[in-house]
């Protein structure tokens, strides 16, 4: 089974305002709610994709019920933690070509909030697949997901990684399976400029060799993606498409490669479908769906590359 988590769930409030102006009142021409956060977004395109998943975290309040229902009403099984704190609320506010958003305050998490959601994930097995994604709430350390990889490994269940900053330099010394930098983070990650394609196989190679990451992807927008793992060193093209909204593409491109490594144990052709699944996402005006993710994967054409050491 998949288990994804979000520590750092929300309700996404999209709203469409013509001619946006600070300082007035503006009346939106229409809006949408829907149930927000990475690992949850990954537990959606798994499901469009025809992938089963449990949705893990902490959920709080009425805005919690919310997430709950709309999970249950798209028939995603769920198991959060329940805090009593309300989940929060972010913005996205979209005004021509322009795209405004404002998150929302995290709820606090107590220690035993975070052991009951260790006590879940403590009784995963090895044929188990755990979804870490997104930013932590302030009142986690950033070791949080560190010391979530280090029990998984454990308990030998492969552990993806979809985070950023100090919580991903901390939660690679703990090997997880895979993760998803962009090369924006992959530069911050070792205090490097990123100059060319040659570099992000350095580095990438580094990550699977000295910490023992059997996948690495790191992803370039319209630049596509360079994958290094067992699958080798590949140059992934995107697709040519008009862009169209860009949240949820990248936990697109986890769920995609999840669900292809599942259907194939091909590191190769999940790293192509996971490509596909993003740039299906980015290309829509919500989460990709199967059909829209294998009529671009044709588009995603892979080369392969020497590792350097």
């Amino acid at each position: 089974m998949i288990y994804t988590v979000t520590l750092n769930p929300a309700i996404d409030y999209v709203v469409q305002v013509e001619n946006f102006t600070a300082g007035r009142l503006n009346r939106s021409k229409s809006d949408y709610k829907e149930a927000g956060g990475k690992g949850i977004n990954v537990s959606r395109v798994l499901q469009r994709l025809g992938g089963e998943s449990t949705a893990l975290g902490f959920i709080g309040g009425f805005t919690g019920e919310f997430i709950t229902d709309y999970l249950t009403g798209t028939g995603i099984e769920h198991d959060f933690v329940y805090l009593k704190e309300d989940t929060r609320i972010n913005l996205k506010m979209k005004s021509g070509e322009e795209e405004t958003e404002v998150n929302g305050v995290s709820p606090q998490i107590d220690q035993a909030s975070y052991q009951q959601l260790l006590d879940k994930l403590g009784q995963l097995r090895s044929h188990d697949i755990v979804v870490l994604s997104g930013s932590l709430p302030s009142s986690l350390s950033p070791a949080t997901y560190r010391e979530i990889v280090a029990q998984l490994y454990d308990q030998g269940v492969m552990a993806i990684l979809d985070t950023s900053g100090l919580p991903l330099e901390e939660a690679i010394q703990a090997s997880p399976t895979f993760i998803k930098p962009n090369h924006h983070e992959l530069a911050d990650l070792f205090g490097e400029r990123i100059a060319t394609d040659e570099d992000i196989i350095r580095l990438a190679t580094r990550l699977h060799q000295e910490n023992q990451i059997n996948h690495v992807l790191i992803s370039m927008a319209k630049d596509g993606a360079i994958y290094v793992g067992e699958g080798g060193v590949l140059r992934l093209t995107a697709p040519v498409g008009q862009a169209v909204h860009s949240v949820g593409a990248g936990d697109s491109a986890v769920a995609g490669f999840i669900y292809k490594l599942q259907q194939t144990a091909d590191p190769r052709e999940a790293a192509r479908f996971a490509v596909a699944s993003g740039s299906a996402t980015a290309f829509s005006k919500t989460l990709c769906t199967k059909e829209e993710a294998e009529a671009l994967l044709s588009q995603v054409k892979l080369s392969e590359e020497r590792m350097d050491n």
